[in-house]
Formats: structure tokens, C-alpha cells, sequence
């Protein structure tokens, strides 16, 4: 797909019609805090639905968040693996990270995170779009990335933060999350758009 055609086609999908949003629009008629925490902000609010109804949505808002798949030289990638007390197990991701606040540069923060959990800085960056990993109940954003060009410096990870890293070809990979074995939703995404611009797919 050139560029000129990804461009069009991506545009398209995001971009609603006045139309579309008449037959399809909510609009907020009121809004409460639930919860005003650090990283999640909890409301419920009331809205009014197309047909003139009213219903509500408890929604979470999310300061934003960023991820990278770190490829190698040999087309390895840098992975984590991290315990995630949700779901009280340890599970495999790419290196990823919260915002500092929603107004920071996506591409610094995505650098920094990279950095700071396993080591490796970058030379190259590719923009590989966003996820909206629940949008149902959350306006969490995750932007995503592709690094190549790496070299390895000194991890430099937050005192509560705990993870081990290894390297995976990237072919493995693909199958481990084409076979069920990788369960991170922004990993399985972001893996496999790599791929394919890396001609693996």
C-alpha cells in the first residue's frame, strides 16, 4: 500500500460524516466523578442517544500511553516480561509506558520508556499509528512505534518497576502470538503491523 492510498484509507476510517454522527452520536447532558485517582479518572455520566433517549456510560479517563517493538539488527526484538497484578500473572509485552501528562511529546516519552527499561536508545523511529486498547469503557490512547537502529546503554528502571528482558526473532514472535501464547493486546498489535513493515508478514 503506497503511502498516498495509506493515507487516504486511514483518513477515511477515522473521520466521521456529520450524517454518521447524527445517526450514531452520543452527547453528555451531565457528568460525575466516581473516582480521581493518579492514572484513571472515573465518571459517570448521562447521555443523550440518537433516538432521544437518555442512558449512561461510566467511562475511565486515561492520561495516555506509548509503546515501542525494539528491533535488532537480525530482526530480534526486545521483549518484557513483567508481572501485572490484575491479573496476577506474568506476562510478555513490549516496552511501554504511561504519559507524564497528556500534553507530553509521544516520541519522547516513547524514548524514554525504551531507555529507561531495557537500555537501548534508538537511531531510527517509525510511527505506527494508535490503539484504543477499550474503548467500550476507557479514552485510554496508546501510541505506537517501531525502533530499529538500537544500541544499549544502562537500564534505568523506577524503584517499584520489576521486569526481565530478552530477545525473540521477530518470525518466533509472530507465531507466539498467532498461536495464543502472547496475550498483551498492544503487543499482538503493534508486533504484527512491525512485521508486516519489516516484510516479515
Amino acid at each position: 500500500m503506497n503511502d498516498n492510498v495509506k493515507d487516504k484509507y486511514m483518513t477515511d476510517l477515522n473521520t466521521e460524516s456529520d450524517e454518521e454522527l447524527k445517526q450514531l452520536g452520543e452527547r453528555a447532558v451531565s457528568s460525575e466523578d466516581i473516582f480521581d485517582g493518579f492514572i484513571l479518572h472515573v465518571k459517570k455520566d448521562m447521555v443523550l442517544l440518537p433516538n432521544g433517549n437518555t442512558a449512561s456510560r461510566e467511562i475511565i479517563r486515561h492520561i495516555g500511553a506509548v509503546c515501542v517493538v525494539p528491533v535488532t539488527a537480525d530482526n530480534k526484538v526486545i521483549m518484557e516480561r513483567q508481572f501485572r497484578y490484575p491479573i496476577d500473572s506474568v506476562i510478555t509485552e513490549i516496552p511501554a509506558g504511561k504519559l507524564d501528562s497528556r500534553e507530553e511529546d509521544r516520541l519522547a516519552a516513547i524514548k524514554r520508556e525504551l531507555r529507561e527499561e531495557t537500555g537501548y536508545e534508538a537511531d531510527e523511529w517509525t510511527d505506527m499509528g494508535v490503539y484504543y486498547p477499550a474503548p467500550a469503557y476507557s479514552d485510554e490512547k496508546i501510541n505506537m512505534y517501531l525502533a530499529k537502529g538500537l544500541h544499549k546503554g544502562m537500564r534505568d528502571l523506577d524503584d517499584d518497576e520489576f521486569l526481565n528482558i530478552y530477545e525473540i526473532p521477530i518470525e518466533d514472535l509472530v507465531y507466539d502470538i498467532m498461536s495464543g501464547r502472547i496475550t498483551d493486546g498492544k503487543t499482538q498489535v503493534a508486533v504484527l503491523k512491525a512485521a508486516k513493515l519489516l516484510g516479515v508478514l
